[in-house]
């Protein structure tokens, strides 16, 4: 498969700096910062999550929280027991930030999910939530290649047997994410996305699929 051109957007030192100034902005004005892709990708997948009546027990992780907005959605919704990481000291902090003020409790961890001893310190989840970050390591300028199988490994490991990795991507289409997954996860199914029709193909803006592990 064809690698991504390689782009600021795949480095730690770019949202290092975006969640510097979200950070500064949240506390100036209140303004939570700019949600990945759009809010509606973010209310899909929570719809899916709640059309499947999984137990607001279920432990939950959003790999790549940033704000921790999809987190706190979750929350206000009776789930109890979610994790969110991010590899950028800021994005933590902010989403920290959010949560704290909303008196809404989030365990929040500094982890690169491109390292294998840190991820193993994580534990196994029912649900692992995906949005944007594959894609942020799939444009990395340095073997984007290497790092998205180490990220692929890493996933797998911390997604419980029977359980499910959601994913949502803006640069990989649902094909290319079935091909690239099926070392670890089959599809389960796909979560509807706004298509669009061009030359006389139809295509998707964004891709969302749910994953469950296959057994290694």
């Amino acid at each position: 498969m064809e690698e991504l051109e390689g782009s600021e957007l795949g480095t730690k030192e770019y949202w290092d700096t975006s969640y510097k100034n979200e950070l500064k902005n949240y506390k100036s004005h209140g303004d939570v910062g700019e949600i990945w892709f759009d809010e509606d990708s973010q209310l899909r997948i929570l719809n899916w999550i709640l059309k499947q009546n999984i137990n607001t027990n279920s432990k939950i992780i959003d790999v790549g929280c940033g704000n921790a907005m999809f987190m706190i959605e979750l929350a206000r919704e009776g789930y109890k027991c979610l994790t969110g990481i991010d590899y950028s000291y800021n994005a933590i902090k902010l989403g920290t930030s959010i949560a704290k003020d909303q008196n809404i409790d989030i365990d929040f961890h500094l982890i690169d999910m491109l390292n294998t001893d840190d991820v193993n310190k994580l534990g196994k989840f029912d649900i692992v939530h995906d949005k944007g970050t594959y894609d942020a390591i799939s444009l990395h300028p340095d073997n984007p290649k290497v790092k998205r199988e180490k990220y692929i490994e890493n996933i797998s490991a911390i997604t419980n047997r029977s359980g499910f990795f959601i994913i949502t991507s803006c640069n990989w289409t649902e094909t290319e994410l079935i091909n690239t997954f099926q070392s670890h996860f089959a599809k389960f199914c796909a979560i509807p996305t706004p298509s669009f029709k061009f030359g006389g193909k139809v295509g998707n803006v964004v891709s969302s699929i749910v994953f469950s592990p296959k057994v290694l």
